[in-house]
C-alpha cells in the first residue's frame, strides 16, 4: 500500500547513485528533505522567540491559576494564539521528518520495492553494503575490520555532530524549560539509535543531525 511513495523515492535515490555514487546520493536525497523542511523549522524557531518574549506573562499566568491547571491551559493556549503561535510548534519539524525518514529505512532494509528487487542494497561506501548493519559487520568481520572502522568512522562524526547539538541547546533553551537537561543530552540518543539501523540510514541521521544543529545556532536565539 505504500509503493506509491517507496517506488519514486527508491527511482530518485537510484538514479542518483547512478551519476553520484550511493553514499553522495543518500547525502543529496536527506538534504532535500531537510530543505523541504526548512518553512517549518524557521516556523518553530519564530515560535520559539514569540515563547521567549511571552515568558514573563506566562509566569504571571502560572502563579495566578496555580491552584487551576485548566484554567491556566487555557489562558496560557489563549496568550499564544493571540501572537499567532502555539505551546507545540516547535514540534513540527521534528513530526513532519519522521516519515521521510521511515522512508529511507524502508530503501535500505527492504529486499523488494514494488515487487522487484532493492538494488541499492547491494552498492556501498567505502567497502561496506549500504544495507549494513553494525552487529552483522562485528559478528563476521570483527570488531578491528575494516567495515568496522567505517562504522566506528560513523560514530566518531555522530559523537561531533551530538556535542556541537548539546552545546548550542543549552544556549538557546529557556532556563524554566521543563527537562532542560535531559534535552540537552538528547541529541548523543543518535549515537544508540545508529547502532541498531542499515549503514545509510545511519549515514541520513549525521546528515539531519548537523542540519538541525546549524538550524538551531542560526535561526533560534540564545537564552543564555
Amino acid at each position: 500500500m505504500f509503493d506509491a511513495v517507496f517506488s519514486p523515492a527508491y527511482g530518485l535515490l537510484h538514479a542518483l547513485s547512478d551519476l553520484t555514487g550511493p553514499a553522495v546520493a543518500t547525502v543529496l536525497f536527506t538534504l532535500a528533505v531537510r530543505l523541504l523542511l526548512l518553512p517549518l523549522s524557521v516556523r518553530a524557531a519564530r515560535a520559539q522567540r514569540i515563547r521567549l518574549r511571552l515568558a514573563p506573562e506566562v509566569e504571571r499566568l502560572r502563579r495566578r491559576w496555580r491552584r487551576d491547571p485548566q484554567r491556566l491551559h487555557t489562558e496560557v493556549s489563549s496568550l499564544y494564539a493571540r501572537e499567532g503561535t502555539s505551546m507545540f510548534a516547535g514540534f513540527l519539524p521534528m513530526l513532519a521528518q519522521a516519515p521521510f525518514f521511515a522512508v529511507t529505512y524502508r530503501l535500505f532494509t527492504s529486499a523488494v520495492i514494488a515487487g522487484h528487487p532493492n538494488l541499492l542494497l547491494a552498492q556501498g561506501m567505502l567497502g561496506v553494503p549500504l544495507g549494513e548493519h553494525l552487529s552483522a559487520v562485528l559478528a563476521v568481520a570483527g570488531p578491528f575490520s575494516a567495515p568496522a572502522m567505517v562504522f566506528l568512522g560513523l560514530f566518531v562524526l555522530l559523537a561531533i555532530v551530538a556535542w556541537a547539538a548539546s552545546h548550542t541547546a543549552s544556549q538557546r533553551i529557556e532556563p524554566a524549560a521543563p527537562m532542560r537537561r535531559l534535552q540537552t543530552l538528547l541529541p548523543y540518543g543518535t549515537l544508540l539509535v545508529a547502532a541498531f539501523l542499515p549503514l545509510a540510514a545511519g549515514v541520513y541521521l549525521l546528515v539531519s543531525s548537523a542540519w538541525t544543529t546549524a538550524e538551531r545556532a542560526l535561526l533560534y536565539p540564545r537564552t543564555t
